[in-house]
């Protein structure tokens, strides 16, 4: 869902987009790969993408090197993590942006439902979206009650961002 939201986000800042998931069991909690393209020119290739510019990892029990595998030279993590500091993840990430998006998602939404806050945290860190794209996004899934303890999940995830830069990047 939460690359569905981010590339609604994208093309409202109007972007072309290509997102679709990959699903192994499907069951609540099984691991999802989500793959998703922008540009401002069309997108036309629907194929998995095997040396992505940015990783985001919702679960905190997948940040491990094969996670990273073939992640481009200067790229980008994007990590839900509770610790205050962070190890470069890999040795071609430069730049990694994370949060404890679990304690967020449990203080706004009541479960630890991360991917919405980690879209604030994906903003925050990659500055490639705005907030307010996202939220626009969110308003087309949810409303009421829902809506705006995703929102404040959003906004929690945006403002508790850290940014570290490694590398030559430093």
């Amino acid at each position: 869902m939460a690359s569905e939201i981010l590339a609604e986000a994208l093309v409202h800042e109007g972007k072309y987009v290509s997102a679709f998931p990959m699903f192994g069991a499907e069951r609540r909690g099984a691991p999802v790969v989500a793959f998703l393209r922008f540009d401002d020119k069309p997108v036309r290739e629907t194929t998995q993408i095997y040396q992505p510019d940015c990783v985001v990892i919702i679960d905190p029990a997948q940040i491990k090197p094969d996670t990273f595998r073939g992640i481009k030279q200067g790229g980008i993590a994007v990590l839900n993590v509770s610790t205050p500091e962070i190890e470069q993840p890999h040795q071609n990430i430069e730049l990694a942006g994370f949060a404890d998006a679990t304690a967020i998602a449990l203080k706004e939404i009541g479960r630890a439902i991360v991917n919405t806050c980690m879209l604030g945290v994906f903003a925050k860190t990659t500055g490639w979206v705005t907030v307010d794209s996202i939220l626009f996004g969110l308003e087309q899934h949810f409303s009421g009650d829902q809506l705006e303890r995703n929102v404040n999940s959003v906004r929690q995830g945006f403002e508790q961002t850290k940014v570290t830069t490694f590398g030559a990047g430093k």
